[in-house]
């Protein structure tokens, strides 16, 4: 049990932090390729090229990452938990911890950032208004890749499927109702409103929901190559 707990709790954390990565990472790519795309588009409102305004981040950090990252504490444990040998020197960020982090989090942000541009780029009409959709497609990107990603830091090692994505009940209810609630966002009025946001055509919605799942696919073949070399 408590070797249970210890590796549910560095689940948590791979979780949080890779997805902060991936939130620093688009906000940096936004600030460093901001005058290559004024320039690409022909507009001058440098400074309101931000992918994500912070009621978008604040949303994010306090409530599409907090449900799923406490439900990962009613993970099981893996089958073969107790034939690891002890290691008291151990660290919680070992080398595929970081790892995973590392490319996860860089991974989501990546993908945030391109939905962002696409969304700028698909659009019609004024600035204000590409803008909008293209802050609308990196929250929704951001926010469901994050919610498909926590199902990835269940192993580092074991594909996903391997883990049983039914298992932990708590962990889906978790991810099912960050996901209504996302879009009741979207789709209650005054609240798209509030965080000036935009509607979504059904080629938009498409697109964010392909590049969401990308970080899975990605894991599942890291996982697959690790275990096929050794």
């Amino acid at each position: 049990e408590g070797r249970r707990i210890y590796d549910n709790i560095v689940k948590s954390i791979q979780y949080l932090l890779s997805s902060n990565i991936g939130e620093i990472i688009v906000i940096l790519l936004s600030i460093l390729g901001a005058g290559l795309i004024a320039k690409m588009t022909g507009i001058g409102h440098v400074a309101e090229l931000t992918p994500l305004l912070p009621i978008h981040i604040l949303w994010i950090n306090l409530v599409t990452d907090s449900l799923p990252a406490l439900a990962l504490a009613e993970d099981e444990g893996a089958k073969n938990i107790m034939k690891r040998k002890p290691n008291r020197s151990s660290s919680v960020f070992t080398k595929d911890v970081v790892t995973a982090i590392a490319y996860q989090g860089i991974l989501i942000g990546i993908l945030t950032f391109i939905s962002f541009i696409m969304g700028i780029y698909m659009t019609q009409g004024e600035w204000s208004v590409k803008l909008s959709v293209g802050q609308t497609m990196a929250f929704l990107t951001l926010t469901f890749s994050e919610l498909f990603h926590v199902f990835n830091v269940r192993s580092n090692k074991d594909s996903l499927f391997y883990k049983g994505m039914f298992k932990n009940k708590l962990l889906l209810f978790a991810v099912i109702f960050n996901i209504c609630l996302t879009l009741g966002v979207i789709f209650v009025t005054p609240v798209r409103e509030m965080f000036k946001l935009s509607m979504m055509t059904k080629e938009q919605i498409f697109i964010v929901f392909g590049l969401s799942i990308i970080p899975n696919i990605v894991s599942e073949t890291v996982k697959f190559v690790k275990k096929s070399i050794k």
